[in-house]
């Protein structure tokens, strides 16, 4: 009985011990300063290797992400006042439209991207999709498909202006009007990278991503046309005839947005509660050597050096970041 009572005593010793180091372990990582980041859901996987080279780097700082639709994250500090140092967006003028000049104050365009259509080995004509015949495939009965929520999610309203340009790019009229018809709305989730465990489980059979998505989560996926794809400044006019409404500020409003290429942005935001180590952190993902060269690594290309539309932008950054930039003008 006496040994028994001696175990139980140097079991209870050493679950205090563990417990006294794991509290002291957190009471350091609490003491870290945070960076808190509300991005794209695009971004998680570029950020999160982001994230664990800079925090290597800088003990002292602890990055913390919130991903999600662009526009819903810009919601989260225009209509929630959530704490927020740096919001990331896969379209930089959603930046622009809902957060400047109350909530920032400059906008760094610094990454790009492309549509594709993406599918596994199990769905339904996975042997039969050609960059030719998508369209005529997503319109058939029994294929299932989806894209995340346009009022939520740039990727959302992309895929819907891919289809409008489609039919025009393949002189197919009512090529649009076919294919919405075969998706139902539960095929409309808030985010895209959401619809990735759905074509993984089979529930969809074809989804509507990035291509760096695509790439980052080893997905086969069909390629569009420059045409259509809005990857390609040069291709703006064409992609202007694309047309979207999406939920404005206030109930009921819509908003119209138009086609244009894929650019993302990346501000401060006015009221950074940790704003030293924010501009440290954007100070690195900025850096050619630095975030810039992973979203290379991992199938998005950067934008080296990060451009702003003018000179007033440059002299508005905080000093640090202003060798990282270029202006347009």
């Amino acid at each position: 009985m006496k040994k028994i009572t001696l175990v139980l005593a140097q079991v209870a010793v050493t679950i205090a011990l563990l417990v006294l180091v794991a509290g002291s372990q957190s009471a350091q990582a609490d003491a870290r300063e945070k960076v808190i980041i509300f991005h794209a859901g695009s971004l998680s996987v570029p950020l999160a290797a982001m994230e664990k080279a800079f925090e290597t780097a800088h003990p002292e700082i602890n990055i913390q992400r919130e991903s999600g639709g662009s526009r819903k994250c810009a919601r989260k500090i225009s209509d929630l006042g959530k704490d927020c140092d740096i919001m990331a967006s896969a379209d930089f003028s959603i930046i622009d439209r809902m957060l400047i000049p109350e909530f920032a104050s400059w906008n760094v365009r610094f990454a790009t991207n492309q549509m594709v259509l993406c599918y596994t080995e199990k769905s339904t004509f996975a042997e039969e999709i050609t960059p030719e015949n998508w369209p005529e495939i997503l319109a058939r009965k029994g294929v299932s498909w989806g894209h995340s929520d346009p009022n939520l999610d740039p990727c959302g309203y992309r895929a819907l202006m891919v289809l409008q340009l489609a039919e025009k790019a393949y002189a197919q009229p009512g090529l649009n009007q076919r294919v919405l018809a075969n998706r139902p709305l539960r095929n409309v989730r808030p985010k895209a990278v959401e619809l990735i465990a759905m074509l993984e489980n089979g529930v969809l059979d074809y989804a509507w991503e990035y291509r760096s998505v695509a790439v980052q989560h080893q997905l086969k996926f069909v390629s569009l046309p420059e045409k259509i794809n809005l990857s390609s400044y040069a291709q703006e006019s064409f992609y202007s005839q694309a047309k979207v409404a999406v939920s404005g500020k206030k109930p009921g409003e819509k908003i119209i947005l138009k086609g244009k290429s894929i650019t993302y942005g990346v501000t401060l935001i006015n009221e950074a509660p940790h704003r030293a180590a924010a501009i440290k952190f954007l100070n690195y993902m900025l850096a050619p050597e630095g975030g810039m060269s992973i979203l290379k690594e991992m199938g998005q290309p950067p934008i080296v050096p990060a451009r702003v539309s003018d000179e007033k932008v440059i002299a508005a950054l905080p000093e640090p970041l202003q060798k990282q930039v270029k202006a347009d003008k």
